[in-house]
């Protein structure tokens, strides 16, 4: 049986409780963050910390624990579900107060835990890639805070299941901003590129980490803008993100990218990963 934590205490899933009266509930009022775990070790967890600390403060919702309390937290929930590999959820809303949309004094956050198995990509969205469609970004000013509000990208990317496609790709004033559940990187003349981080896109942790792993092997990476000509032309298209860790687009709008089947480049960039996620398994990456 699934072991979460809820305020305090591990126990199992279908045990715990949460007021109707949460602010998380009533108003959608929390963060999130998601973190993949490889052999029994949490993936970046500094930088999902840091992450998780940033939406908190921007926010106004003071961090209930401290890196110590979080990482005691996080390794008890990772050794009541065994060395498979696992994603790890974590919410922190305001706590429990009447309703009313200002900020209720001295509420205590209310901080949920929760497993799930992770499974790699399947074998055919790596042998064929995956379909994307674009579709203008339609979420609020503040997409670099990582809210429990997503009702926004629910939409988008029920769409995109409308379509048949795995993703929607989000324009903003002819700008690609980031997928519905992801970042995007496209290749360009040789250049991989993604846009920069801003106030319109989540800085994804998994993006953060192909930027790196690009630079460390030396394949060219950009963050600069990129319009919505340059992903129609793009010979690459990828998505990244915890769960997907790095996916190829091989169909935009109906039509190929590139050759229509994964580019070189993601090819190297997927071999990259993979050899990062085994160093992480064997305690060599943090």
């Amino acid at each position: 049986m699934s072991i979460v934590y809820l305020n305090g205490e591990f126990l199992p899933l279908d045990e715990a409780r949460v007021s109707v009266l949460d602010r998380g509930f009533i108003f959608g009022d929390g963060v999130y963050e998601v973190i993949p775990v490889y052999g029994g070790r949490l993936f970046r967890l500094a930088q999902h910390l840091k992450r998780l600390h940033n939406s908190l403060t921007a926010v106004r919702i003071a961090n209930p624990l401290d890196t110590e309390q979080w990482r005691t937290v996080l390794e008890g929930i990772v050794a009541r579900h065994g060395t498979a590999d696992q994603s790890l959820y974590l919410q922190v809303t305001r706590g429990v107060a009447k309703r009313d949309h200002s900020f209720p004094a001295d509420t205590v956050p209310t901080v949920f835990v929760m497993s799930s198995p992770l499974a790699p990509p399947a074998p055919d969205v790596l042998a064929q890639g995956v379909k994307a469609i674009t579709l203008d970004d339609i979420r609020w000013q503040y997409c670099q805070v990582k809210a429990i509000t997503l009702l926004a990208n629910v939409l988008l990317r029920q769409q995109a299941i409308d379509g048949d496609a795995a993703e929607a790709i989000l324009l903003r004033d002819g700008q690609v901003t980031e997928g519905a559940a992801s970042n995007v990187f496209v290749v360009d003349d040789g250049v991989i590129l993604t846009p920069p981080k801003d106030e319109r896109l989540l800085p994804g942790i998994t993006r953060d980490l192909v930027v790196e792993l690009a630079a460390a092997n030396g394949l060219p990476c950009l963050e600069k803008p990129v319009s919505q000509a340059v992903l129609a032309q793009a010979t690459e298209i990828w998505l990244t993100s915890s769960t997907r860790e790095v996916v190829p687009v091989t169909r935009l709008d109906n039509a190929a990218v590139g050759g229509g089947t994964p580019g070189p480049a993601w090819k190297r960039m997927y071999d990259i990963f993979q050899d990062y996620k085994d160093a992480l398994r064997e305690g060599r990456e943090h």
